[in-house]
C-alpha cells in the first residue's frame, strides 16, 4: 500500500485509517459530522496528496488536450481551470479530470487517485498522434507533488495569511503559482470538491510537512481541522459531485452521468474521442440518466441497492447515498430509466425487500 507525506501525521493525530485507491489514508479524526459541519461552517484540511498530476507540454499540447478531453479548452487562458473527463473510446469514461492552463504550450492534469496508471496509459495511446513523447511533453510527475485541500468559507482567509499576493478575491476555477508560507513555487487553485469554498494547494513533497503545519498555524483562530476521507463523501454527495468508480465509470457516458454540461460539441472544440458516438446518443435520446433523489420513506439508500418503478421493475440501481449532515435528510443518486429521471418523478428504493418512495430532484441537495 502506498503511503503520502502526511502519512504519520494523520496516524499521530489519531485517524482511523483505511486502504483508498492503493494509499493508506485518513477516514476521519474526531468523527464524520463533527469533521463535515467544520467544512461548511468555517475550514477543514484534507490530504489529498493521492491524486495524479500530469504535465503536457509543446506546441501541440492544446490540440491534444482537445482530442483526448470532453469539454472545450479552448477557452482556457493563463491561470485558469477547467473541469472536464477523458472518453474512453467505447461510449464510456476513462476518468473525470481538471485542466489547468500554466500558459500556451504548457498544461497539467489532475485525475483521481485510483486511476493514475490507467490514465497515463490512455492518454499515451493517443500521444503520438500529436508528437508527444512520454516523459517529455507528457510527464507523470505525481509522486513528486504532494496536495493540500483546505476547504470552507473561512479557507482563504487562512490562506491569505501565508501569501503576499492577494488570494481571498480568486475567481472560482483559477489559480496562481506563487511563495506560499515560504514555500517558492507553490500552485494554489480555487477548487475543491466540498462546494463550501475553499482552494487546493500543490507543493513539493520536501516542502509538504511545512505547508501543513503552516496552514494549521494560520488556521487556529478559525478553529481548523484535519478532516477524512468520510466527510469528503457527504459533502460531495449534497453538492451532486460525481465520484470516479461510484457514480459515473468505463460504462458510463457523460451525457447519462449528467456531464453534457462539460461534453462540448461547437466548432472550437473540433474532434474527440467518442464524438460521435456523444452525437448519436445525443440526437436518439437518452436511456437511462444519473440523476438526483430524496427519500419520502423512512430509511437510507445504499450503493448498489436497485431502483423499481411503481410496478417493481427494477429501473436503475444506486451509486451513492447516505443521511449527510447539512441537509439532515437520506439523499442519493442513481441511474433511472427514461422517463422517470426527470425531476419530481416518483420512484421506489429495494432495501431488504421494501420498496422505499424516493422523489427525483434536481442537484445540488443543499440550496
Amino acid at each position: 500500500m502506498k503511503s503520502t507525506v502526511y502519512e504519520q501525521t494523520h496516524i499521530a493525530l489519531g485517524a482511523k485509517m483505511v486502504e483508498f485507491a492503493g494509499f493508506n489514508m485518513p477516514l476521519e479524526y474526531t468523527g464524520i459530522r463533527a469533521e463535515h459541519l467544520a467544512v461548511r461552517e468555517s475550514v477543514g484540511v484534507f490530504d489529498v496528496s493521492h491524486m495524479g498530476e500530469f504535465l503536457v507540454k509543446g506546441p501541440n499540447a492544446l490540440k491534444f488536450i482537445q482530442y483526448v478531453t470532453s469539454n472545450d479548452a479552448s477557452v482556457l487562458h493563463p491561470g485558469k481551470v477547467q473541469y472536464s473527463c477523458l472518453p474512453n473510446g467505447k461510449g464510456g469514461i476513462v476518468d473525470d479530470l481538471l485542466v489547468y492552463c500554466i500558459d500556451n504550450e504548457n498544461y497539467m492534469l489532475v485525475p483521481n487517485a485510483a486511476n493514475i496508471d490507467k490514465d497515463f496509459a490512455h492518454l499515451m495511446k493517443y500521444a503520438p498522434q500529436f508528437g508527444l513523447q512520454e516523459g517529455k511533453e507528457l510527464v507523470n510527475i505525481s509522486s513528486q507533488i504532494s496536495q493540500l485541500a483546505v476547504q470552507g468559507p473561512n479557507a482563504l482567509k487562512v490562506m491569505q495569511k501565508l501569501c503576499q499576493e492577494n488570494v481571498v478575491d480568486m475567481e472560482y476555477y483559477t489559480f496562481k503559482k506563487m511563495e506560499v508560507a515560504g514555500i517558492p513555487d507553490v500552485i494554489l487553485s480555487t477548487t475543491g470538491y466540498t462546494g463550501a469554498g475553499g482552494c487546493e494547494v500543490y507543493v513539493a513533497n520536501e516542502s509538504a510537512v511545512k505547508l501543513w503545519n503552516a496552514v494549521f498555524e494560520a488556521g487556529r483562530e478559525f478553529n481548523i481541522v484535519p478532516a477524512g476521507l468520510g466527510c469528503r463523501d457527504t459533502l460531495r454527495l449534497e453538492m451532486g459531485f460525481c465520484l470516479y468508480g461510484n457514480d459515473i465509470d468505463d460504462t458510463t457516458s457523460p451525457l447519462e452521468g449528467n456531464l453534457g454540461w462539460i461534453t462540448k460539441f461547437n466548432d472550437t472544440k473540433g474532434d474527440f474521442v467518442d464524438k460521435e458516438y456523444l452525437l448519436a446518443q445525443k440526437a436518439n435520446g437518452l436511456t437511462r440518466r444519473l440523476c438526483g433523489f430524496e427519500l419520502v420513506d423512512k430509511g437510507v439508500a445504499r450503493h448498489g441497492y436497485e431502483i423499481c418503478n411503481a410496478d417493481g421493475e427494477v429501473i436503475g440501481h444506486v451509486t451513492s447515498g447516505s443521511i449527510t449532515p447539512s441537509v439532515g435528510k437520506a439523499i442519493g443518486m442513481g441511474y433511472v430509466a427514461a422517463p422517470l429521471y426527470k425531476a419530481e418523478s416518483e420512484i421506489f428504493v429495494k432495501v431488504r425487500d421494501r420498496l422505499l418512495k424516493a422523489v427525483v430532484v434536481k442537484v445540488p441537495f443543499l440550496k
